[in-house]
């Protein structure tokens, strides 16, 4: 229950988040009269020609619900005009905007943050996570033990409940093997856990000593607690997603350097609709695998579509031929392997050093 609490939370993060990056236009319900409550200019139709806020504003506990319902399901109408295009003439959009359609469409970091909260929302969802049980070899020895004999305790405990359940002699066979296996091996970390305390085992020190005592000790964090640092790095990664941005912004550019006509502007506002995208497709792919479609062919198009996507993204983008797409999406293609690792050594610097 707490995973879905915790997904629904971040759902409706993201959608606020994206609603209030999101540029108001059209949202006007009829006119108004009289003056502007916040900068008291006079009225003339549903908003303030000179602050822009609506004319008519509720003062009641529903209006919070309406005011929510609206970030998560509507952006004003403008979503649903907007996911067609992103997903089928992705360039077309991304033209489109970068020449003033702006009040038309969702804005590129608008559904970005909505569709990175969102993905990570079905994630958590369908129990996509870090490992809570890591291998301990990293870990100090007495830590190690202790995990190990935690372990090994569900285990037994597991079998003893299936060997309550068994319904024949050869489940019932199989499941005291396992019982009597787990308990060798609890025997076993409790003489060396024994043999631990009276120092009858060489201990040689984990620490980490580069000189840098900054790095030391982030080494020493993950060395403990590496599950923690996953988790942490999990966490880190929606919120510093945006950074996939200005890191994949060189790699586009050196596409297309030489077209002096395509700006730094034009790229990034391409990347964004296009990590967009690949947020809400992997939603796609990730509920249809938990409620058992798919198969085979689901992997497959989890590879393919993303690929189809960019080349046609370039081809509209860019007005070029379909040849000429189809070569830089392949070279796009290996530079997001480079991009996806940078950003990874990133998450990993911010563990270290935060």
């Amino acid at each position: 229950m707490s995973g879905e609490i915790e997904a629904a939370g971040e759902l409706a993060t993201g959608a606020l988040l994206g609603r209030a990056m999101e540029p108001s236009a059209g949202e006007g319900h009829g006119d108004s009269h009289g003056l502007c409550l916040n900068c008291g200019t006079a009225l003339v139709g549903s908003h303030c020609h000179n602050c822009g806020q609506a004319g008519h504003v509720h003062r009641s506990l529903s209006a919070i619900g309406h005011d929510i319902l609206h970030g998560v399901f509507h952006f004003e109408g403008k979503l649903w005009r907007t996911l067609p295009m992103l997903a089928w003439r992705p360039g077309e959009l991304t033209r489109r905007y970068i020449d003033g359609e702006r009040a038309r469409f969702v804005s590129p970091m608008a559904i970005f943050l909505f569709s990175v909260f969102a993905m990570f929302a079905v994630f958590s969802w369908t129990g996509i996570s870090t490992p809570t049980d890591l291998d301990i070899g990293s870990l100090k020895p007495v830590a190690a033990i202790d995990a190990a004999k935690k372990n090994t305790q569900r285990k037994l405990e597991k079998a003893q409940t299936k060997l309550a359940r068994a319904e024949d002699d050869s489940e019932r066979e199989e499941y005291r093997e396992r019982i009597a296996d787990a308990q060798s091996d609890l025997a076993g970390l409790d003489k060396a856990a024994n043999a631990l305390g009276r120092g009858n085992v060489s201990v040689e020190s984990t620490a980490a000593h580069t000189g840098w005592p900054a790095l030391d000790h982030g080494i020493e964090k993950w060395q403990k607690n590496p599950s923690l640092m996953l988790y942490k790095l999990q966490s880190a990664s929606y919120k510093f997603s945006w950074l996939l941005i200005p890191l994949s912004l060189p790699f586009l550019w050196v596409l297309f350097f030489w077209k002096r006509q395509y700006k730094l502007y034009d790229h990034t506002i391409f990347i964004t609709y296009s990590i967009a995208f690949m947020s809400l497709f992997y939603i796609v792919v990730t509920i249809a695998a938990a409620i058992g479609l798919g198969g085979g062919w689901l992997g497959f198009a989890a590879l393919l579509v993303p690929f189809i996507h960019i080349t046609r993204q370039l081809k509209q983008a860019y007005d070029i031929g379909w040849f000429s797409a189809f070569m830089r999406a392949w070279v796009l293609t290996f530079f997001i392997t480079w991009i996806l690792v940078l950003f990874v050594l990133v998450l990993v610097a911010l563990g270290l050093f935060g």
